[in-house]
């Protein structure tokens, strides 16, 4: 079972002054727009990534994203024009692990300012985050395998997402002086939000009939230990693989025992089996967002709004009073 950490105390900053956003500079998922321009040029690994490279720069960043909408991040594989125009970049932000085709792409760029977001906070092993499954062979393989691996996730809890806002804006004043005044302004900014949003979780999810939740794979592990839930995977780390048999009737069973009533499924990958384990067992589906990337079956715009929008269907599945 998932570590239950303590609520964070004293968090209850209200959500901070939207930023100026209209001003921002068009940010594009072409990397032929990546470098070479009169502004902060950024290259950002992935969504997360680049949400916070856009609020946090504003009017002064040029943002480009690696992984095109719509793309799932984790397999993604560099054209050899991204890789050649990652060095033309001013500064690259990107979380390592995530995305093995991106890390070694920035290894071997001559990018001055290259920002690990996986250094900016602690990332912890979440290999085995399931409950004891009794030594069943075949399941305790598959963790075996997974056992040692960081996850990566960190961007689904919003403290840890502050931490890591908080580095970003540290490293734009240095690679930016000129801007420095209105990094820091935005990064306050962008934490007093990610502050409340904070606060929202914790109050919505307080208390509920349940604390176990069903995900496609183990995205939401921080999420889940930060707001005292357990979060029971049908795949591993890895959206794309396959659940042993064993797992899918352990799981029918525990959806009985814990009153699990919905199986959440992502948007960027197969839904197949979540349905048919939520069919077999009588349970509902719903979409719990691991923001990966924002697309037209998103449910938001941006993070804050997709975010909101996993809090609501958490609440719903999980009883919340």
């Amino acid at each position: 079972m998932n570590v239950r950490r303590r609520h964070i105390s004293g968090i209850a900053v209200a959500a901070a002054a939207t930023l100026g956003l209209s001003t921002l500079t068009a940010c594009s998922s072409d990397s032929a727009a990546a470098g070479n321009t009169d502004k902060f040029d950024v290259v950002a690994s992935f969504y997360p990534m680049q949400f916070l490279a856009e609020r946090i720069g504003g009017e002064h960043v040029n943002v480009t994203t690696l992984t095109e909408p719509g793309q799932e991040p984790h397999d993604l594989e560099l054209s050899a024009k991204q890789t050649a125009q990652l060095g033309e970049s001013d500064a690259v932000l990107y979380l390592k692990t995530l995305q093995p085709a991106v890390d070694e792409a920035i290894d071997q760029s001559g990018v001055k300012t290259k920002i690990d977001a996986a250094t900016l906070t602690t990332l912890e092993d979440h290999g085995d985050v399931e409950h004891d499954h009794g030594g069943e062979e075949e399941h305790a393989e598959s963790e075996e395998e997974e056992e040692g691996a960081l996850d990566p996730h960190v961007w689904l809890d919003p403290v840890k997402y502050a931490e890591i806002a908080r580095g970003v804006g540290a490293a734009f004043e240095k690679a930016d002086p000129d801007h420095a005044a209105d990094y820091k302004k935005n990064t306050e900014a962008l934490v007093g939000e990610l502050d409340g949003l904070n606060t929202a979780f914790e109050d919505g999810l307080k208390n509920t009939d349940t604390k176990v939740f069903f995900t496609n794979h183990t995205a939401f592990s921080y999420l889940a230990e930060r707001y005292g839930l357990t979060q029971e995977a049908i795949s591993g780390l890895d959206p794309e693989s396959e659940p042993s048999p064993a797992r899918i009737r352990e799981l029918q069973e525990e959806a009985k025992a814990d009153g699990v009533t919905t199986v959440f499924y992502e948007t960027l990958v197969s839904d197949k089996t979540a349905k048919t384990l939520a069919k077999d067992a009588g349970l509902k589906t719903d979409v719990l967002d691991p923001l990966e990337g924002i697309t037209d079956k998103s449910k938001g715009d941006d993070y804050f709004q997709v975010m909101e929008a996993n809090l609501k269907a958490l609440e719903t599945a999980l009883g919340s009073k």
